[in-house]
């Protein structure tokens, strides 16, 4: 058996702002849409069902790092801009949050009158990892949220939440149809979320005795499962910190950006507004779409390319985001029309990162990366959920005499 992960995510409530939302959308479908082009429907697939990989995709989306409201907001975008796209992406998400994971059945068996899927087995799927999430496993989280993800051949990748009653935490579960050998033993390729003591687990490879002697009574027994299964534990402190990020990657893309732009990303640098800061954020959404799996064991990082809602690390800096957008959809736009430069210009600069990283040797503060993104936060239109950031007060300083 192979491990995959788990998380802690401490429970964030309140909505996503309007102006981040679709934003979020329009990012989330052009990282999706490369992703496509260039690995193809099983491969998102397996994205979403990392829990590593999907911390980071929001992060990169602006979300706050660490914390719950990624997986809701994230999928809530997704489906919006998916969907609309869904005969030419080949790719479909149902079910929600609260009343509209309970319409997933539904939209499961439109789906297979559309495409000719097997709309009974699906909704069968479906049922069986909520059941499995709530019931199987009894650790204190109520599911509240479930989102089914189907490619156009079959396979499937769920992503489902609960939420604690009393400790104000919440619990990620990622399913993945090519991991799955068994809906009893060892199924998921992700459970996020804070430890909790002793749980009841009947899924555990420890209790298969347990199933066993339950299973009996049904004359029916379980199955043996080889699975990736992942820890991600996610911090309850708002704040970006130190060891919350890997310094030597980080500072290895900053440099890169900000200090030895390469001469031979012609095509990029011409782009109209094109500048260190945009370079910054175009870096770790290029790790987004062509990053390995253990390129992403620290999602806090990825919160440099646009910031956070909440104004951590600091604030979204808007102007950069649209840029983000703009630069991906035109890069999309012309590879449909046979002109694939701009995408693999995107790849291109995620190849030149990692050859930093060789020799790289991370010698500055973290936090007055921080403070700086915060001063100049304004000349972005940097935003957050609370107010639009504002020129620093340079009051009582002494006027530069140059």
């Amino acid at each position: 058996m192979k491990h995959s992960g788990t998380a802690d995510l401490p429970l964030h409530y309140g909505k996503v702002p309007a102006w981040l939302y679709e934003r979020m959308s329009a990012l989330g479908k052009s990282i999706v849409e490369v992703i496509l082009m260039d690995y193809g429907q099983d491969e998102v697939l397996r994205r979403l069902a990392d829990p590593f990989w999907f911390q980071s995709f929001g992060a990169v989306l602006g979300m706050d790092w660490h914390s719950s409201g990624i997986t809701t907001s994230v999928m809530g975008a997704l489906k919006r801009a998916v969907n609309p796209c869904a005969h030419a992406f080949g790719l479909y998400i149902c079910g929600g949050k609260g009343k509209f994971s309970k319409d997933t059945p539904q939209e499961l068996l439109y789906l297979a009158d559309k495409t000719g899927l097997d709309g009974n087995s699906l909704v069968r799927t479906s049922k069986l990892v909520a059941k499995v999430d709530k019931t199987a496993i009894q650790d204190g989280y109520q599911l509240y949220l479930h989102n089914f993800i189907v490619a156009k051949n079959g396979h499937w990748a769920v992503v489902q939440q609960g939420m604690h009653d009393h400790d104000g935490t919440a619990r990620r579960y990622h399913w993945h149809s090519e991991n799955v050998r068994s809906f009893v033993e060892e199924p998921h390729t992700g459970i996020n979320g804070c430890p909790q003591g002793i749980i009841l687990n009947l899924t555990a490879s420890g209790a298969a005795p347990n199933r066993t002697g339950i299973m009996t009574l049904f004359n029916e027994d379980s199955s043996d499962v080889l699975v990736d299964f992942k820890r991600l534990m996610m911090p309850s402190h708002h704040d970006v910190r130190v060891p919350d990020v890997d310094l030597k990657r980080l500072g290895a893309m900053l440099y890169v950006a900000r200090e030895n732009q390469p001469k031979n990303f012609e095509d990029l640098l011409l782009l109209k507004g094109m500048g260190p800061r945009t370079l910054q954020s175009l870096a770790l959404v290029s790790e987004v779409i062509h990053g390995a799996p253990a390129r992403f064991n620290d999602p806090a990082r990825f919160s440099f390319a646009h910031g956070g809602k909440d104004g951590h690390p600091f604030p979204v800096p808007l102007d950069i985001y649209d840029q983000s957008i703009q630069i991906l959809q035109k890069g999309i736009e012309k590879s449909k029309l046979g002109n694939r430069d701009k995408l693999k210009s995107m790849n291109k600069l995620h190849q030149i990162v990692l050859e930093a990283e060789h020799n790289f040797m991370p010698q500055f503060d973290i936090q007055q990366i921080i403070e700086e993104e915060r001063r100049n936060s304004w000349r972005y239109n940097g935003r957050t959920v609370f107010a639009r950031a504002k020129p620093p007060d340079e009051t009582g300083k002494q006027l530069s005499l140059f």
